[in-house]
């Protein structure tokens, strides 16, 4: 048996499976990193700010055109699509193989590409609000806008319902993820690492079966998961789910 049928085995024994879809999964859909050396310094030259500058509350509040000009170039152009790695989430969702899908992307994209419950830690990019009067207002509003997005009823400034640079994951979000991976019987860790600021803070409420992490890069705290297979989700899971089209 190899890593893909054992890991099929093991997921279609499985009661109740958690995945957690890292940073890698993100980039595995195009979204370059915003901490990436190259990124931050295009964006310094561009805007004169780094990203954790311009991407955080007192940006919004205090410097509102330069953050939403960056909000909408950086964040919202081009459109970002979900890799089959979630393509292959939303199908073992649909067969009862998997009960939840945990993300810190803000893009959704286990949502995206058909997932149902998902719990996006850092929120989305389709959320925007106004927070004087409740107004919700999709993506396309701020994404259209020419300059600082208002609300049509208060002309207040429309707040991204985003986790900015220095924020914190709401209470009752990490409650749920924690709750979620305490009943899992498998946890699935996607396109991350162990010792990574999402599993980190989680990881230590798994009391499961079996700890599965599938990602490209090697990281000496694999050895903590059950199973490792070092590969590239995007082509890693279509295998396990669906091993004819192979």
């Amino acid at each position: 048996m190899n890593d893909y049928e054992m890991i099929r085995d093991i997921l279609d024994r499985s009661s109740y499976t958690v995945a957690m879809c890292g940073t890698d999964m993100m980039k595995e859909s195009g979204m370059p990193s915003l901490r990436a050396p190259e990124i931050a310094y295009e964006v310094e030259k561009e805007f004169g700010y780094s990203p954790e500058e311009i991407f955080s509350s007192v940006f919004y509040v205090n410097r509102t055109e330069i953050f939403f000009k960056y909000y909408r170039e950086k964040m919202l152009q081009p459109p970002l699509e979900p890799s089959d790695g979630f393509y292959a989430l939303a199908e073992l969702e649909k067969r009862g193989k998997l009960q939840c899908s945990i993300a810190n992307n803000v893009h959704n994209l286990p949502g995206r590409a058909g997932c149902q419950k998902v719990l996006n830690l850092h929120g989305t990019i389709y959320e925007n609000e106004c927070p004087r009067c409740g107004q919700r207002y999709p993506m396309e509003y701020i994404r259209d806008s020419k300059r600082v997005p208002l609300c049509e009823k208060c002309m207040a400034v429309i707040r991204p319902k985003v986790l900015l640079f220095g924020e914190q994951v709401d209470n009752q979000m990490m409650t749920r993820a924690v709750d979620e991976i305490s009943q899992a019987q498998v946890l699935l860790l996607l396109g991350t690492a162990i010792h990574s600021g999402l599993c980190e803070r989680y990881v230590k409420y798994f009391k499961g079966e079996r700890l599965i992490l599938i990602n490209g890069v090697e990281h000496y705290t694999d050895e903590r998961a059950d199973i490792v297979l070092h590969e590239e989700v995007k082509t890693a899971l279509p295998k396990i789910v669906w091993p004819d089209r192979v």
